[in-house]
């Protein structure tokens, strides 16, 4: 009777995952049709997001205890790192596409596997390894040539270099999570990277009409915000690790997105670059311990 009412919990909370990781897929595709510097697309998705998450903040207040000075200190230097990841996450798609960009920053696993040891003194096995040549083949396979001055390459660096930040990121983040609320640290540091990148609004020459604003309010909102919320919804139901798994569908979603929404094609290299590298990770993360 338990097992069946935890798999009926757990079943309910699978909608909330897969609409999340939707969400993020669908985030990668505002790098193509805005025209508009990586930087000034996540100035504003960060703005919105950080608006969102704060007001939704005060709404449940009621249930929320505020954290410790030092906290928001800690919270606002990985916001930072945020925006740097972000700036790197859309710089690799204007470079080269959708699809390149979610697959080649779905690294991170990867870069968390060798990291992990440092952080939380856990042991590297021989099956990380041997997943981290698998993804090494996969990446080979989606860069095209070894050339700088390719877009797909230099798109591609920039999408591994996404993974990496983000990596770094969530490791950090981990540490929080135990003590702190995940929306609390979702919010703030979205604030944090709205204000890092506050002067290069100023900075950097850009345009940009209502609609733009609107599509911008739309990735802070809805791609960001509301994403982040649905996926910590999903997490009370659903096993973390079940959670990984499916967030490796991430450019998965992203690619049929922007085949449908921006009729962008898929290199068959690229494709079966993809499947290598989402499913060595996926078969990872379904084997590693919950």
């Amino acid at each position: 009777m338990r097992y069946g009412s935890s798999v009926k919990r757990q079943a309910g909370g699978l909608p909330a995952i897969h609409a999340a990781v939707l969400l993020f897929g669908l985030a990668g595709l505002f790098g193509r049709f805005l025209a508009l510097p990586p930087v000034i697309i996540v100035l504003g998705r960060t703005f919105f997001a950080g608006l969102a998450l704060g007001l939704l903040l005060v709404v449940i207040r009621s249930q929320f205890v505020w954290p410790a000075k030092g906290d928001f200190v800690k919270t606002g230097l990985l916001g930072a790192l945020l925006a740097i990841h972000w700036v790197g996450f859309f710089q690799a798609i204007q470079l080269s596409s959708v699809a390149v960009g979610l697959i080649t920053f779905s690294t991170f696993p990867l870069f968390v596997t060798f990291l992990e040891p440092f952080f939380f003194k856990h042991a590297l096995r021989f099956k990380d390894v041997l997943t981290a040549v698998t993804v090494v083949c996969g990446l080979i396979l989606v860069v095209p040539t070894l050339d700088s001055a390719d877009h797909v390459t230099q798109g591609a660096c920039w999408g591994v270099f996404a993974g990496f930040t983000f990596a770094v990121l969530s490791l950090l983040n981990r540490r929080l999570v135990v003590r702190l609320d995940p929306l609390f640290l979702a919010a703030v540091e979205n604030v944090a990277a709205c204000l890092c990148l506050l002067p290069f609004g100023f900075m950097l020459p850009w345009q940009a009409d209502p609609v733009t604003f609107l599509w911008l309010a739309v990735l802070g909102v809805f791609c960001t915000a509301l994403a982040h919320a649905l996926f910590i919804s999903g997490l009370q139901t659903v096993r973390a690790q079940l959670a990984s798994i499916i967030a490796g569908l991430e450019p998965v979603y992203g690619t049929l997105l922007a085949f449908v929404l921006l009729s962008e094609k898929l290199a068959l290299r690229t494709m079966a670059g993809g499947v290598v590298i989402v499913g060595a990770v996926m078969l990872a993360t379904y084997r590693r311990k919950p």
